[in-house]
């Protein structure tokens, strides 16, 4: 009897299903297994190849535009918790050496004049990752669409490091002339040799057009992940069509 009322059960939500009464949602894993079967020219869930692949770079571009719009503003690595540029770590026996010695303003000027000039380099940061972006090929997009929430970023910064790096360089290091960082360092580095004069201690020589480069980089990539899970998240985030219907399609799988 069991056996009977299960078939019948089972009969029923067929044909309802075949009828187009109602759907079941799909699974991620379905999404994910659908996609792997786009061949590039065919379609899969509604989906091009290219589409995923041009939803992903347009993603990419609404991310490095907002997020180098975000840290160039005045403050914008400052005050933000996540990404500002502290004392470097491998000169900290000056700082600890410059607050004995009663310079608590000009530790905080040093900071602050780090900060500054990663916030003046970032509004060159767009262009640089968005000319990145177009190098990412049909097999990457697939991937970074089925990957965790910061997939993307993590390509970006996988393919990207040393030549955004190279481009990075220069522009933070016009950037601390600007607002004249070596200014403030200097006296910090000379009370701290000073005191070190008769001891065995090595003089500091920090690279801080180096330091400041790779802590704004680093910045830059904290933000950028922020903007891809709003993305992928938030459907509001999603500024075009193309990106509502590629990540919409994983919104409709969940």
């Amino acid at each position: 009897m069991k056996k009977i009322i299960v078939s019948s059960l089972l009969l029923i939500l067929s044909a309802t299903y075949s009828s187009g009464q109602f759907s079941l949602p799909k699974s991620l894993d379905n999404v994910k297994s659908d996609l792997n079967s786009v061949d590039g020219k065919g379609k899969s869930g509604g989906l091009s190849a290219d589409e995923v692949a041009k939803g992903l770079k347009d993603a990419l571009t609404v991310g490095s535009n907002n997020a180098g719009a975000s840290a160039s503003k005045t403050d914008g690595f400052f005050k933000d918790s996540l990404i500002k540029i502290h004392f470097p770590p491998d000169a900290e026996k000056v700082k600890n050496t410059a607050l004995k010695l009663g310079m608590q303003k000009q530790v905080d000027d040093f900071v602050l004049s780090m900060n500054r000039a990663a916030e003046k380099a970032s509004v060159k940061a767009a262009p640089i990752f968005v000319n990145a972006i177009t190098s990412m090929t049909i097999d990457d997009a697939m991937k970074i669409l089925k990957g965790p929430d910061n997939a993307a970023t993590q390509y970006l910064q996988s393919k990207t490091q040393q030549q955004l790096h190279d481009a990075f360089l220069p522009i933070v290091k016009s950037a601390c002339d600007s607002v004249q960082v070596t200014k403030y360092w200097t006296p910090l580095a000379n009370a701290y040799n000073k005191t070190t004069f008769f001891t065995r201690d090595p003089k500091v020589n920090t690279d801080l057009n180096e330091y400041v480069t790779q802590q704004a980089l680093k910045g830059l990539f904290v933000l950028l992940a922020g903007e891809e899970l709003k993305i992928r998240k938030n459907p509001a985030a999603r500024v075009d069509d193309l990106l509502k219907k590629v990540f919409g399609s994983l919104d409709n799988s969940q």
